[in-house]
């Protein structure tokens, strides 16, 4: 059932001050509670809904093979006719606003609704009738990971969503330059983040400056640029694919100046807001993404050491926290072992996941079980960049 504009301003009125969209597949973060309200304004509890800086993911586990095909779900009615939206990863497991996010998928219109000029019949905790699915790219390394979905809506408030999940990525690892050389995760309508926005948009979907190999194009209406420094396609490169389904849209485009020097550079940052990454801008861009492949519990695994290695299954949360081996077997299926606060694993499909360094200026309480990373009250320094 579709509802005319018209219908929408009056009778949706009700709903959007009441209710709006939330992702439930992959599930989110335990703590902070997702929620279907946008990102305030004011950017305070900008990422994932976070104004603490502490994450928990108590009872949740999203293993996602690398290559793999993902579902995107979304709970409620209040769709706001739609809009673009866009998948992103980070390493960080407890994101902050320095955390710099890669666009691993991006749909242009149509999401999360398909079709539709207004809201549905209110029904804030239905699931939303429509499904999407995003690609694990087959080259970025394994390990935990935040995965973030965010979303512009098309008619309503000028608004940014965006919804966090932690996720454990399996199989043979690939290098960290490919998940470098991905896009960069636009943000939209924070003015104290970005002057990226959709102002005077309203009843448009938005086309991204940079959306990636990995693109969908749901949309029904007119599509229009966003406002202000939102970021530029890739030099060289083809702009944006049209076309449904997540094959390789745009070449690899240019590949963009030698630049050895990690901080000696100002790198063009597609999209919204971004802080730099220490580690120094990507060189190298991805390759063109592989068709997607059905979700399946993975078989690729790193060469694993027998089962029976001593420890392998974890005895003992108490003390500074020992490392399993990597491969070793494990029960239960997403369990944490936090090792002496400064790094952690994941038991994921049976068998620990290497030790990965929590992310700087968090910790984790030593031990197995469920984990807590709490982001540090010091002082930070972020460092945005406006593009």
């Amino acid at each position: 059932m579709f509802f005319t504009k018209a219908v929408f301003a009056v009778g949706g009125l009700a709903t959007l001050a009441s209710a709006h969209i939330k992702m439930n597949t992959p599930k989110p973060f335990s703590s902070p509670q997702v929620s279907s309200s946008p990102i305030d304004r004011s950017g305070s509890n900008f990422p994932c809904q976070s104004a603490d800086g502490v994450y928990s993911s108590a009872g949740v586990s999203n293993v996602m093979p690398l290559g793999s095909k993902q579902p995107l779900l979304f709970t409620g009615s209040a769709v706001h006719g739609g809009g673009s939206c866009q998948v992103s990863i980070t390493y960080d497991t407890a994101p902050t606003k320095n955390s710099v996010w890669k666009v691993i998928h991006s749909i242009e219109g149509g999401c999360p609704a398909k079709n539709t000029p207004g809201n549905l019949p209110d029904n804030a905790e239905g699931a939303t009738p429509f499904e999407y699915s995003f690609p694990i790219p087959s080259d970025i390394p394994t390990g935990n990971a935040t995965i973030a979905w965010t979303w512009l809506n098309r008619i309503g408030n000028r608004e940014f969503y965006m919804n966090c999940a932690p996720v454990t990525l399996t199989g043979t690892s690939g290098d960290q330059k490919n998940f470098e050389g991905l896009p960069n995760m636009v943000v939209a309508n924070i003015p104290s983040i970005s002057s990226c926005n959709t102002d005077k948009l309203d009843d448009f979907d938005y086309k991204y400056p940079n959306p990636g190999n990995s693109v969908e194009n749901f949309s029904s209406f007119e599509m229009k640029p966003l406002n202000g420094d939102c970021g530029a396609a890739p030099a060289g490169g083809a702009g944006t694919g049209t076309g449904t389904g997540t094959g390789t849209g745009a070449g690899t485009g240019s590949g963009s100046p030698a630049t050895s020097s990690p901080a000696a550079s100002t790198p063009t940052r597609p999209g919204g807001v971004f802080v730099e990454n220490p580690n120094g801008p990507a060189v190298t861009p991805p390759t063109a993404q592989p068709s997607a492949q059905p979700v399946a519990q993975p078989s690729a695994q790193p060469a694993a050491p027998p089962a029976a290695q001593p420890s392998a299954q974890p005895a003992s949360g108490a003390g500074s926290g020992t490392a399993f081996p990597a491969g070793t077997a494990c029960t239960p299926e997403g369990q944490w072992n936090c090792i002496g606060g400064t790094s952690f694993q994941r038991c994921a499909s049976g068998i620990w996941s290497a030790p990965q360094a929590v992310a700087a200026g968090t910790a984790c309480t030593p031990g197995t079980g469920e984990i807590k990373f709490a982001a540090a009250k010091e002082r930070r320094h972020p460092r945005a960049f406006w593009m």
